[in-house]
């Protein structure tokens, strides 16, 4: 079975940086659309951010536009997310997820392949 998993979480102050990381485990496969999702206490799971296998699109949620940056290496199938001027809001648990059929999307239901989520803690 093909899974993800997701590593480089922690506790950080506010206004510092921290960079997730995210690579397959189990059986090997080809992503299409690789993305980040969150989800903090109380609150539905959001999009992130998605980097798409057609010429290099990304996408991001508002919030996190012009602080975070997702990258990806398709030889590792490995996807990235630097997270940088953090706040307390950006406080979730990220899930890492994967696409087999869609090159892109904001809708977790069209990724098919998820990590088990490593926690974000953004102190005040």
């Amino acid at each position: 079975q093909a899974q993800l998993k997701e590593s480089g979480g922690g506790l950080v102050q506010a206004g510092g940086s921290l960079r997730l990381s995210c690579a397959p485990s189990g059986r090997t496969f080809n992503p299409k659309a690789m993305a980040w999702f969150r989800e903090a206490p109380k609150q539905d799971r959001e999009f992130v951010a998605a980097a798409s296998d057609y010429e290099d699109r990304t996408y991001y949620n508002d919030a996190v536009r012009g602080r975070f940056t997702i990258s990806r290496d398709n030889a590792k199938s490995t996807v990235y997310l630097q997270m940088d001027s953090l706040k307390p809001e950006d406080t979730a648990v990220y899930y890492c997820a994967a696409s087999t059929t869609y090159s892109s999307s904001y809708y977790e239901n069209r990724y098919d392949v998820w990590g088990q989520g490593t926690q974000v803690t953004v102190s005040s």
